[in-house]
């Protein structure tokens, strides 16, 4: 098994605490992986990285390319190199499609890369609002989110497993955003049918945590870590 390596910069404790200014450009974070997720600076709408490109899904149900110098506070990503594929020939619905996952994966202690392609019945996305400062914690901004639908379409999965030891750092779980072929729809996935379509995961052993040590509020933060599951699962769900 080839040693692939994650990238991220940033980190999911630092979003909880209202963290959202970002010191990292797009055309950097492409050159440390050529699939996977985030967000922007001020919280500006979902990062979506597939093939080498970036994505930006706003609260308005507008989506396009992300401009290379457009910056990220988190940020997750890598390239597949030697990886599994498991063919989906029937209808499944996200629960479902998610246990059978995890009952494929190597083990739940590990990051694992996920892809899913193919055709869609439905898909249910959510889009986190733009902040201003003085910023709020991620569970308050994260309260109210424009949620979109679209239905039969082609698209692509794209996420990770993060083992739940890591949750300050990475989150914990399914992390999983989506992206229509056309590429004018996409978010962070709430649920979703999958009609048929392959799943590819690849098991990581290595995960680079770059920090913003150039970012003052960052470094000089007293983080306060009591009730970082509760609001985790809050500004996920």
């Amino acid at each position: 098994m080839k040693k692939t390596k994650l990238f991220q910069y940033g980190s999911m404790g630092s979003l909880l605490a209202g963290l959202f200014e970002g010191t990292l450009s797009i055309n950097e974070l492409l050159k440390h992986g050529d699939i996977g997720i985030g967000t922007f600076t001020d919280l500006d709408g979902e990062l979506i990285v597939l093939d080498g490109k970036a994505y930006q899904a706003r609260e308005d149900g507008s989506f396009g390319f992300a401009k290379g110098d457009q910056t990220v506070p988190y940020s997750i990503v890598g390239t597949f190199e030697e990886y599994k594929t498991l063919v989906l020939k029937n209808s499944v619905y996200s629960d479902t499609l998610k246990e059978m996952i995890l009952s494929h994966l190597d083990s739940k202690n590990v990051f694992s890369m996920l892809k899913i392609t193919g055709e869609f019945q439905h898909v249910h996305v959510r889009t986190v609002p733009k902040q201003e400062k003085p910023y709020p914690k991620l569970i308050d901004a994260t309260k109210v989110q424009p949620e979109f639908n679209i239905e039969k379409c082609k698209g692509t999965i794209i996420g990770f497993y993060m083992p739940e030891l890591y949750l300050g750092i990475s989150g914990s779980g399914f992390h999983l955003h989506f992206i229509n072929d056309d590429k004018n729809f996409g978010g962070h996935l709430l649920d979703f049918t999958l009609n048929y379509g392959n799943l590819q995961y690849q098991t990581t052993e290595n995960i680079e945590l770059h920090f913003p040590i150039n970012n003052s509020d960052f470094m000089n933060n007293n983080f306060n870590y009591n009730n970082l599951k509760a609001e985790y699962s809050s500004a996920e769900e």
